[in-house]
């Protein structure tokens, strides 16, 4: 009690060091990570000045998978929905400058417009019924957030009040995109100058003579570039050299595969199960039997027992036999073995169970009666089973009798409807096309057999109508176990990535792999990436390289599902920005390069024919015939746009200036020009014209939208 009472007396300090404590974990936590109370948290980007909040991002991305099924992976969604909303910010602000708006009555008529089709929202007349979609809308308000299902394209999708208020901004939004684009493209014109322009682009031509000093000429050692030289070129080209943050990563992989003894050990299980075994049975107190592959008499029971891959018990063809043992499996007589062979990602022993000879391809008609829970069965589908059976023995003993009646039965009971107009026939197929009690009676019978056979889709009446060829087909049953690493071998595995993990942080990472004889693999990653070549989805991995205080030489051990481990370790850190002098220098040099030698080249041209300059500098002059502007081909020199632009720039016996082009500078001297024919009218030209840069309208001004915007993405920072 003494205690207690000199608590209560001081409980007012311990207040103060509990809330002091508190409050230094808070600040801590902010000196960390200083973004901790940043508004950027919440926000997944900010586009000219409107944000994207985080809660409404991820439930539109939920609804987002929700309508694809599933199929695609959470960042691809997430991406798919960041571009969405960034494009309905910057439109938006678009369209009220415009004063564009879907109003009420408008919106009515899109959805119409929209789902007319939608056996849903149809009267008993196949007309439009607004009042069933309303009916609709206002049940899944009531039943929010649950979903309801309904047909849309095909397939029957559930959605609810939520991704249908998002459908139905999505209709209006392209509504409104297309009234702006279209706004858009009545103000794109071609004038008449323009269409002449591109007239003659195309009918007038020069021919030349040239003399070409290449490049090659000059020796790359002769010509010194500094990295002074290649910072003022990236200058002049900002655009061109900007990049996105980015890290240099480097990793050694520790694969999770099976060793030489767990694939030995898989081999030797497969052929123990050939044998009879003793197994003592705790049940009983006996030593029970255990019938091996040898002897036992229901295979199927066995193989689907003792196999990663169930037995198929069907004849196949030589084609279809595996490849990597196709000679040895054929040449098996009834009851001998092979293997076990390597097949994939699986060892295997295979046993002949039986060799025929049967039809290459079957000729059949057939009745074909459904019953409820049968595959395919349609909601009209009504008979039981029994009740399905009935009615096929009824129809099969009036077809003994009277096959004439065929065609009548087909067309008035038989469901297939990849038949029904056909007469109920399907004709020629082979050995594997239909399912196995369809396909065992078309093949086992004659020509003429008739009789009726169950399968999945319910009851069939089949006639064989005919058969031809002959092939041989061979039944085999199949133990299969998958090549997988034992216990033993993933523990030694995840013991070497640990170890290297540790050795790692006293060592040289690139010498200690190469004593270990492991392979350092480079990855350049991005901040938004996800998929990595080899290893699939690891965002994880993307995200902690790209953690703010991660370093360069920090180093991590990942565990990549289905793969085994990697030990990672950061290179480099490349912020956003310009590129680096060391990356650009790879595209950079050869162009700094080419200029320095255009100017020494330049500086040796003393003569001004295009005769003399060839002579002095040791080449030979060339000539070039009919040249025209759209063709930026010039013959025994390559692509040289400035050369042929500068041909059109010069009168007929002119000689131009040294140009620079794209494999070396040039003295060209234009010998014939050919004046095109003015047409009569240029309307063709400027339809044509108009409706390529009206196509192209919808891309470019969005692009160009975007660039013009202020977006700073937090996307890396909040749902990455």
């Amino acid at each position: 009690m003494a205690i207690l009472n000199k608590i209560r007396q001081r409980s007012l300090i311990l207040i103060l060091v509990i809330a002091l404590a508190l409050f230094a974990f808070v600040i801590q936590g902010v000196i960390d990570n200083p973004n901790a109370f940043s508004n950027s948290q919440g926000v997944v980007a900010t586009v000219n000045g409107t944000d994207i909040d985080v809660t409404d991002f991820q439930k539109k991305v939920k609804n987002y998978q929700d309508g694809v099924g599933g199929n695609i992976s959470s960042t691809q969604a997430k991406n798919a929905i960041y571009n969405q909303e960034v494009r309905k910010i910057i439109l938006d602000a678009e369209y009220e400058a415009l004063g564009l708006s879907v109003e009420k009555d408008e919106m009515r008529d899109l959805l119409k417009n929209s789902f007319q089709s939608n056996p849903e929202f149809q009267d008993e007349n196949g007309n439009f019924d607004v009042n069933r979609l309303n009916a609709f809308i206002s049940n899944l308000k009531d039943i929010s957030p649950d979903s309801a299902p309904l047909l849309y394209a095909g397939r029957t999708i559930n959605i609810n009040y939520d991704s249908w208020t998002n459908n139905e901004q999505s209709i209006a939004a392209n509504s409104l995109q297309q009234t702006y684009y279209n706004m858009i493209k009545a103000g794109v014109n071609t004038t008449i100058a323009e269409a002449k322009d591109e007239y003659m682009a195309d009918a007038k031509n020069v021919d030349i003579r040239f003399v070409q000093i290449p490049y090659t000429t000059i020796a790359d050692s002769l010509v010194e570039v500094s990295k002074s030289d290649i910072k003022a070129y990236m200058k002049e080209r900002e655009d061109k050299f900007k990049v996105d943050a980015s890290r240099e990563v480097v990793y050694v992989e520790f694969k999770e595969e099976a060793s030489k003894a767990d694939e030995d050990a898989i081999k030797a299980a497969l052929i123990k199960l050939k044998s009879d075994r003793a197994e003592y049975n705790d049940s009983s107190g006996n030593t029970d039997t255990i019938l091996g592959f040898d002897s036992v008499k229901n295979v199927a029971e066995f193989i689907n027992s003792n196999s990663d891959i169930n037995y198929n018990d069907a004849f196949i063809t030589a084609a279809q036999i595996p490849a990597v043992a196709k000679d040895s499996l054929m040449k098996l007589e009834v009851g001998e073995y092979y293997g076990p062979y390597r097949d994939g990602e699986f060892f295997k022993l295979s046993k002949m169970i039986a060799k025929e000879q049967l039809p290459d391809s079957v000729k059949t008609r057939h009745i074909l009666i459904p019953f409820l829970g049968a595959a395919s069965a349609g909601p009209d589908v009504t008979l039981t089973r029994e009740e399905a059976n009935k009615q096929v023995d009824s129809l099969y003993n009036i077809l003994k009798t009277d096959k004439s009646k065929f065609d009548d039965f087909v067309t008035e009971y038989s469901t297939d409807q990849g038949s029904v107009d056909n007469g109920g026939r399907y004709d020629w197929f082979p050995y594997n096309r239909m399912v196995a009690p369809f396909r065992d009676f078309s093949f086992n019978g004659k020509t003429g057999d008739m009789g009726v056979v169950e399968t999945a889709y319910g009851f069939h009446i089949i006639e064989i109508e005919g058969q031809k060829g002959e092939a041989d087909v061979y039944k085999l049953a199949t133990l299969a176990r998958k090549i997988e690493p034992s216990q033993e071998t993933l523990d030694d595995v995840y013991n070497r990535a640990t170890k290297f993990e540790i050795a790692a942080k006293d060592a040289d990472f690139n010498a200690l792999a190469k004593e270990r004889e492991l392979t350092v693999k480079p990855i350049t990653l991005k901040e938004l990436d996800e998929n990595i070549p080899g290893l699939g989805s690891q965002r994880e991995l993307v995200r902690w390289f790209f953690e703010e205080n991660r370093e360069e030489g920090d180093f991590k051990s990942f565990s990549v599902s289905g793969y085994g481990f990697i030990v990672a370790k950061l290179v480099e850190k490349n912020e956003a920005g310009l590129m680096s002098v060391e990356d650009a220098s790879v595209t950079v040099l050869p162009e700094i390069r080419k200029e320095k030698k255009a100017k020494m080249i330049r500086e040796k041209i003393k003569a001004t024919s295009v005769d003399e300059i060839a002579k002095n500098q040791g080449q030979s002059p060339k000539t070039a015939a009919a040249l025209t502007l759209k063709n930026t081909t010039l013959a025994g020199a390559g692509v040289e746009p400035k050369v042929i632009g500068a041909a059109f720039g010069l009168e007929q016996g002119k000689t131009s200036k040294p140009i620079n082009g794209e494999k070396g500078v040039y003295v060209i001297e234009v010998t014939k020009v050919t004046e095109a024919t003015e047409l009569d009218n240029y309307t063709s030209i400027v339809n044509r014209l108009n409706a390529t840069r009206r196509g192209a309208v919808q891309g470019k001004v969005y692009q160009a939208l975007e660039k013009a915007a202020d977006i700073e993405d937090n996307r890396a920072k909040t749902v990455f």
